[in-house]
């Protein structure tokens, strides 16, 4: 476990900032954990402590965004319409425009760079921004309900205080726009397990797109076969991130934890539980580093506050305490009928069609990100 407090970072204002209805991204996620987490005690003492963020500056902003994009995102947002809009995503089924659009995008960045301040500031040892997460926002594109990479300038603002910085993304989409801004960096490792880019958005992330120049064998794509299931996800978890972590030994630690790899997520193929996500969290406690949460995708709204739930009790150190207290509260607290047996996920059976098709790819895949990058720092390669 890091040292320093676990902080929550949060601002009413988020519930009350959203996207259009029809939009599967629903901003109320964050709102509805805190009032889980409230209610298991999960945000009190002196250990477990909430932050109220402002907006991003756009002195921050254009660190990372073009000032021409954000122009038009304010100007979008105000109604304003130019035809150049649409070359910048905005406007699109994923990413539409609305009066909140610009709002919410600053706030919900200004969450995680007050995350990453309190980390650098020595106040805190775990940070969690439920509202963060939008890894698919380039610097002049919106595109997967993304506008504003606040990952990717918090990844920056560590990396500027000289910190390393490893950026571990679990979402079920690949994180794109962050590995591509880190690319041909050193300082930042990337590091994401994502559904196949020849099967889901953004069509991007494969094997052998490993970094260039300074950055080459610093970004690291393992892109994963529809119907992953948590044993396999473990493998290729433990064979690939643990060594690579460990022979990085990053300063900081920023996870992107999107809930859309879970079993059920409408938007993709993946058979996960939160129990995968919580022994990552662990996995990373282990190392004693700072760690910056945020959230990510989760479009089964339910799963996706209980995943947070649970990687939030983790990160803070709090589940192993609480166990036994937390038996039957993943049905009371979360008011639902749907599964009474605490905030972890129950076990889903593995057909051996999923082990034949799956296993075998996830081997080859191993084999592959060894062979490219392991030896790139001087890791051995043995092929298991």
């Amino acid at each position: 476990m890091t040292t320093g407090k676990a902080v929550f970072v949060h601002s009413p204002l988020l519930d009350q900032l959203s996207y259009p209805p029809q939009c599967p991204f629903n901003t109320s996620r964050a709102g509805r954990l805190r009032k889980i987490l409230c209610s298991m005690g999960l945000l009190s003492g002196s250990d477990k402590i909430e932050a109220v963020p402002e907006p991003a500056s756009r002195e921050i902003l254009e660190k990372f965004h073009s000032v021409r994009y954000l122009d038009a995102l304010q100007r979008a947002a105000e109604g304003k319409w130019g035809l150049e809009f649409l070359y910048m995503g905005l406007g699109t089924s994923d990413c539409p425009v609305f009066p909140d659009m610009y709002n919410y995008s600053v706030l919900a960045c200004g969450a995680t760079l007050k995350a990453a301040s309190l980390i650098l500031d020595g106040c805190a040892g775990v940070t969690f921004n439920p509202s963060g997460g939008y890894h698919h926002a380039g610097p002049e594109m919106a595109a997967g309900f993304c506008y504003i990479n606040d990952v990717a300038l918090a990844c920056l603002a560590l990396a500027e205080a000289g910190k390393r910085v490893l950026y571990l993304d679990i979402d079920v989409h690949y994180g794109d726009g962050v590995a591509n801004f880190f690319y041909d960096r050193k300082d930042v490792m990337t590091i994401s397990f994502h559904q196949d880019g020849r099967t889901l958005f953004p069509g991007t992330g494969f094997a052998d797109e490993i970094g260039e120049g300074d950055g080459k064998g610093y970004c690291v794509n393992f892109p994963l076969p529809v119907g992953t299931y948590d044993e396999a996800y473990k493998k290729a978890y433990e064979a690939v991130a643990i060594p690579l972590i460990g022979t990085f030994n990053p300063d900081v630690i920023v996870l992107e934890f999107g809930a859309d790899a879970l079993a059920g997520d409408p938007l993709a193929q993946l058979r996960l539980t939160n129990n995968t996500f919580a022994d990552v969290i662990t996995s990373l406690l282990d190392f004693h580093k700072p760690i910056l949460m945020t959230g990510g995708g989760g479009y089964n709204i339910e799963n996706t506050v209980r995943a947070w739930a649970l990687g939030w009790s983790v990160l803070c150190g709090a589940e192993a305490h609480d166990a036994a207290a937390n038996i039957g509260l993943g049905g009371v607290m979360l008011e639902s009928t749907d599964w009474s047996g605490g905030l972890r996920d129950r076990q889903l059976s593995v057909t051996q069609s999923q082990q034949e098709t799956v296993l075998p790819t996830i081997e080859a895949t191993i084999k592959a990100i060894k062979a490219n990058i392991f030896t790139l720092h001087g890791l051995k390669c043995r092929f298991k």
